[in-house]
């Protein structure tokens, strides 16, 4: 009967740990792999930042923001980082269950706008009457794009190309006018010739004092596993501090997105660390407002909504 009853106690804590094991693990979505700041999740996991807070990520990528915002609403993965503001809030307002638990980047210092080097274009003004590339609806480079065109009263053909490297295929082969790109990635084209950087997140003010794209759970996972979220934001900001000071970072991540570290070296620059603040959310009245004007909510969202919706305090 000992023996019986030892082997009910190993199996119940076998059963423990596999489930504890399994309440560590998360599935994070990632919109474009290796753009901008969106590495985190994964340097962080390499350099084992997330394990030292009990956790490790299973991570996946899509082509922007917009698919990565649908793979948390359907529990796909329990965390979306760097799906566009813009999106999410027309999102929960039609009554997806989605929850912001941290900014992944205020302003938009990463995006930019090129053009193959015997374009005519030679300026912003010259995109009137042509086609200009976003990844998808909703996402953080569509936010950027409908900024831009309103700031400088321009005349477009918005147009979605999914990912970077399908947008550079699409760009350089005539299919669209204007492409879009993230740095690091294009910053080796522009230098060599291949392309010319013709306006960049900088030159729309409004994007500057915004979050321009947010780190998502889905409600149930909010309500179940509000600790494992404590514990990835921790680790979030954790690898950004670790990022903004080793040089051994820069080498990995050039390693990881597969760019020359020459390219990388201006990640730090382009991208201030302060603009990867996770635990503020802000320009929330503002993208409301472009938010209604470009048909992605009816009516602004009430103090209520927005509580219910931006849940960073709680997750500090």
């Amino acid at each position: 009967m000992r023996g019986l009853h030892l082997a009910r106690v190993l199996l119940a804590l076998l059963l423990g740990t596999c489930a504890a094991s399994a309440e560590d693990m998360l599935k994070v979505a990632v919109g474009a792999r290796g753009v901008g700041e969106t590495f985190v999740a994964e340097l962080g996991q390499n350099a084992g930042i997330f394990k030292k807070h009990g956790l490790t990520l299973e991570i996946l990528y899509t082509q922007g923001g917009g698919e990565t915002q649908q793979v948390v609403i359907s529990d796909s993965a329990q965390i979306g980082v760097a799906t566009g503001f813009l999106g999410a809030l027309g999102a929960f307002a039609k009554g997806a269950p989605i929850r912001i638990i941290g900014s992944e980047i205020v302003g938009a210092p990463d995006l930019y706008w090129y053009v193959p080097a015997a374009s005519p274009i030679k300026k912003i003004e010259d995109f009137n009457g042509k086609t200009v590339a976003f990844s998808l609806t909703g996402s953080s480079s569509h936010a950027g794009l409908l900024a831009l065109i309103a700031q400088y009263h321009l005349d477009v053909k918005p147009t979605s190309t999914g990912s970077i490297s399908a947008t550079v295929t699409q760009t350089m082969t005539g299919q669209v006018d204007v492409g879009f790109g993230a740095v690091p990635y294009g910053l080796d084209m522009a230098s060599d010739g291949r392309i010319r950087i013709i306006a960049s997140g900088n030159d729309v003010a409004s994007l500057r004092t915004r979050s321009g794209r947010v780190n998502l759970t889905n409600a149930a996972t909010l309500e179940s596993r509000k600790d494992a979220l404590k514990r990835f934001n921790e680790a979030y900001k954790e690898t950004v501090d670790w990022m903004y000071s080793s040089p051994e970072a820069l080498k990995i991540y050039a390693e990881f997105a597969k760019v020359p570290e020459s390219a990388v070296g201006r990640v730090r620059e382009l991208i201030p660390k302060d603009s990867v603040a996770t635990d503020k959310v802000v320009g929330v009245d503002q993208i409301m407002a472009e938010a209604i004007q470009n048909k992605f909510l009816a009516a602004p969202l009430t103090k209520e909504q927005l509580a219910e919706l931006i849940r960073v305090g709680e997750l500090k």
